[in-house]
C-alpha cells in the first residue's frame, strides 16, 4: 500500500513539476559577425514545457528562407529543446532576431548581437 502512495505522489509530483515552462533562448552565429561575410544564424530554445512551439529567424521582421531545424528532444524532466538554424549574411543596418511563439502565446523576439 505504501508503495502505491508514493507512486501516485511521485506521477503527481512530475504531473505539476512540467506544467508549464517558459523557454530559454540564445541566439548566436557560428562565427564571429562580420558585415559582408556569410555566416550561419543560430537560435537555441530550451526548458520548455508543454512542446508546442514556434521558431522563426527574421531578418528585418521577414522570416528567412530556408531554415534548418532539429528533431524535438526532452530530458528526463520532459521539458524540451529545440535548434533551428539559418545561412546569412549580416549587413550593417539589418536586424536579425529569432522570435519565438510558445503554447500559442504571443510572439517573442531576441535579437542576435553581432559584437562588431
Amino acid at each position: 500500500m505504501k508503495l502505491l502512495w508514493f507512486l501516485t505522489l511521485a506521477v503527481f509530483y512530475c504531473a505539476v513539476e512540467s506544467k508549464y515552462t517558459q523557454p530559454l533562448v540564445k541566439v548566436y552565429s557560428r562565427d564571429p559577425g562580420e558585415f559582408g561575410k556569410e555566416n550561419t544564424l543560430i537560435c537555441h530554445v530550451s526548458n520548455f514545457h508543454p512542446p508546442a512551439i514556434t521558431i522563426q529567424l527574421m531578418k528585418d521582421g521577414v522570416e528567412l528562407p530556408n531554415a534548418v531545424q532539429t528533431d524535438l528532444a526532452f530530458k528526463h524532466n520532459w521539458h524540451f529543446h529545440l535548434t533551428r538554424n539559418v545561412p546569412f549574411t549580416p549587413q550593417g543596418g539589418s536586424k536579425f532576431t529569432c522570435r519565438v511563439t510558445h503554447n500559442g502565446g504571443k510572439p517573442l523576439d531576441y535579437a542576435w548581437e553581432s559584437n562588431m
